[in-house]
């Protein structure tokens, strides 16, 4: 038994360095705490037949090769894999903000051969800028770091706060007190970002 705890923590803890991930992602994907993951990969403990298939089909292995002292290295284009996808979820997400300033830009035009006395359309700019934060909080949510998530709806938030005051200073509001609805919402953001769930 205490060699096969060796031949699965070594495979386990090959296969996480070789997709250039931490324990810390591991155990977030596979929801358990990175300290699970660190025992796993001294050797201490076994993860359940379930989360070892979960790990096989994370890193695209059988079962057999979780369990198997012996198969070689693992093949340059698991490494290379995963950075193609990880480029390509960035350029996507970089398409989809360019998506939102392009429609901005649209806007703008419009308004600006339909109603050239129009004075506020530029505003349409203003308000490209947090919803180019809601686009990336989606693309992070599906594809990136979730713990990033805090920081984007902290942007997010104040970018939001200051297209409303620049729009209402141009219809003559000056509402300088918004940004302290920013203090308390950027203190829940903050103690968000510091809890802590009990994993499996």
């Amino acid at each position: 038994m205490e060699n096969i705890k060796a031949v699965i923590a070594k495979n386990i803890c090959d296969l996480r360095v070789s997709h250039a991930m931490t324990q810390a992602e591991l155990a977030e994907k596979l929801h358990y705490s990175d300290k699970a993951v660190s025992k796993w990969e001294r050797g201490e403990s076994v993860p359940d037949v379930a989360v070892l298939l979960q790990i096989a089909e994370l890193f695209g292995v059988s079962l057999d090769y979780m369990v198997q002292a012996e198969h070689g290295k693992l093949l340059p284009e698991d490494k290379s894999e995963r950075h193609r996808r990880i480029y390509n979820h960035g350029l996507i997400t970089a398409m989809a903000v360019v998506l939102v300033w392009l429609l901005a830009l649209m806007i703008f035009v419009v308004i600006e051969i339909a109603w050239p006395a129009a004075r506020l359309h530029w505003l349409a700019f203003v308000f490209a800028v947090p919803l180019s934060g809601v686009v990336w909080l989606v693309m992070n949510s599906i594809w990136f770091n979730k713990k990033r998530n805090y920081l984007i709806i902290s942007l997010l938030m104040w970018a939001l706060l200051a297209a409303i005051f620049v729009t209402l200073l141009n219809v003559g509001i000056n509402v300088w007190l918004i940004f302290l609805l920013g203090v308390p919402c950027q203190l829940i953001l903050i103690f968000g970002s510091m809890l802590k769930f009990r994993k499996k």
